[in-house]
């Protein structure tokens, strides 16, 4: 029997004023598998991926985490918002990196680790430390641990927020281009730590313009456009032999080889 989905999206609308940014989007993804979502700028990639955190709240359809509605509860067989304590909860198991790092400019890599560890899951100090020491070590800044962000390249930094989220031990990690802020020769080294991530067998959403990690880690290639899945499945099938004439002509452009 198929087991049921880590992260189910069913039917996913949302508009701002009168655009239409995704237009009943549906998508499952496996516990342990890498979604990779691609598709032009305003396709609706990072609305959808902030929608399945509820950072945005969807004007319709439902996303399930195990099996549970995402900021939603069931009464009377009806849904209805979660109060703002029981989402914060649930969102404890999705961990978020954004473009930017959002790191605490007067904390070192260290006390950005174990702030929320501390603070929301009421680790003590000594546990959170050496948890964080060993994700710092996971992602190659173990000698940086007393460094502040300002002292960190942005590839450095982005590899920090990478463990401040993992530090939080989510069931699920959400990616919103987190190398698109990235000066060119520092892109590979964040790349790295996800391909490690995957490698592990965390489960990943990743929204991202890296064409060559999403064919060679992802185990489902989503193409976006018009906030519509046009085409999805695995990336070597969509890459070689896409079906729609959006994603040829998208993948045409970002996989021109140079001249």
């Amino acid at each position: 029997m198929e087991s049921e989905s880590l992260l189910r999206v069913d039917r996913i609308s949302k508009s701002y004023h009168q655009h239409q940014v995704l237009k009943s989007i549906s998508l499952d993804v496996q516990a342990g598998e890498v979604t990779c979502i691609v598709g032009p700028s305003g396709s609706g990639k990072s609305t959808l991926l902030r929608c399945l955190n509820r950072l945005e709240t969807p004007d319709e359809g439902v996303v399930y985490l195990e099996g549970a509605p995402v900021g939603l509860h069931w009464k009377g067989g009806k849904l209805y918002e979660m109060a703002p304590n029981q989402l914060a909860a649930q969102r404890q198991h999705m961990g978020m990196v954004f473009q930017g790092f959002h790191l605490f400019a007067h904390k070192t890599a260290l006390e950005n680790i174990i702030e929320a560890p501390m603070v929301v899951k009421g680790v003590p100090r000594e546990t959170a430390v050496r948890e964080a020491m060993a994700l710092l070590d996971k992602v190659g800044l173990r000698e940086r641990a007393d460094y502040y962000p300002r002292q960190l390249s942005g590839g450095q930094q982005q590899r920090v927020a990478i463990a401040r989220s993992l530090a939080m031990q989510p069931k699920v990690m959400l990616f919103d281009e987190p190398t698109s802020a990235l000066d060119p020769e520092l892109v590979g080294e964040v790349l790295t730590v996800m391909r490690r991530l995957a490698e592990d067998g965390m489960t990943m959403v990743v929204v991202t313009h890296e064409m060559a990690f999403a064919r060679d880690v992802a185990d489902t290639l989503v193409f976006m456009d018009g906030g519509v899945v046009v085409e999805s499945g695995p990336p070597q099938d969509v890459m070689s032999n896409p079906q729609h004439t959006r994603t040829k002509a998208f993948l045409s452009r970002v996989l021109e080889p140079a001249a």
